[in-house]
């Protein structure tokens, strides 16, 4: 079994816990999110990023490495809800990771740049 099997389950779960699905918010937390809209999952998602680093700065002053697992393991999933809610897929950030293997960070940071001046985005 690959993380990306377990990521595509997870994925699926979450699916199915839209209301267009069936998903219902009184027994359901992740159809309680979705329900509540993108306000509670991205403040989760900002909770839980500030766990995570909070997590690992532990580890430099003697916390436990399964302190930082599981907080990495609420980001992701609350991650997962957040593509779910836009209609992506652990996929597409696999996709993402796949495109930049192999490029230097820089150079491919630079890059974006470039696109999002050319695009307007800037």
């Amino acid at each position: 079994m690959t993380s990306n099997d377990t990521l595509s389950r997870l994925a699926a779960v979450i699916e199915s816990r839209k209301a267009a699905n069936g998903g219902d918010p009184d027994t359901s937390y992740v159809a309680r999110l979705l329900h509540k809209g993108p306000d509670a999952f991205l403040k989760k998602i900002g909770e839980e990023a500030t766990e995570t680093v909070m997590a690992a700065k532990d580890l430099d002053h003697g916390g436990q490495p399964q302190h930082l697992v599981n907080e990495m393991a609420d980001l992701w999933f609350h991650c997962l809800v957040a593509l779910s809610h836009y209609n992506l897929h652990p996929e597409d950030v696999l996709q993402e990771l796949s495109r930049r293997e192999g490029l230097s960070g820089l150079e491919e940071k630079a890059l974006r740049k470039a696109q999002a001046r050319e695009s307007g985005e800037d």
